[in-house]
């Protein structure tokens, strides 16, 4: 028997290698849906893209820190504090609003059947480069 759908939130994470120029790159999407019990991300940073914004950004660290943001969505054991919370306060301290390389963008709502098909879409929509 099928659930239906269910409200699911989601943010982007943007790569913002110089602050005082406010220039993004989307790089990650988190997905909550606390019906589901889900809490997921996808991470994609694209590193061409990224020095065409900043020839000086370290792709490399700003990609320990999109890892670091996905691992505390996924609750990994060197997550910190932040990865032994609920679902919804970890989505809540991920989407807090930051002045550094990586900041989330507003929260944003929508019905899914299914939160990690949902993620993968974003992903495509949002963060992955056009086809």
């Amino acid at each position: 028997m099928s659930r239906g759908l269910d409200t699911f939130e989601y943010a982007v994470l943007r790569v913002v290698p110089r602050v005082e120029r406010g220039e993004c790159l989307n790089a990650a999407v988190l997905v909550y849906c606390r019906q589901r019990d889900y809490l997921g991300s996808r991470v994609h940073l694209d590193a061409d893209r990224l020095r065409a914004l900043d020839p000086t950004a370290d792709p490399v660290a700003i990609a320990w820190a999109l890892q670091a943001a996905a691992d505390v969505c996924a609750a990994a054991p060197d997550a910190g504090a932040a990865g032994r919370e609920a679902l919804g306060p970890r989505f809540r301290w991920l989407t807090a609003p930051r002045s550094t390389v990586v900041q989330p963008s507003a929260v944003h709502t929508g019905l899914t059947a299914d939160p990690d098909a949902e993620a993968d879409r974003l992903l495509d929509l949002l963060v992955l480069p056009p086809r």
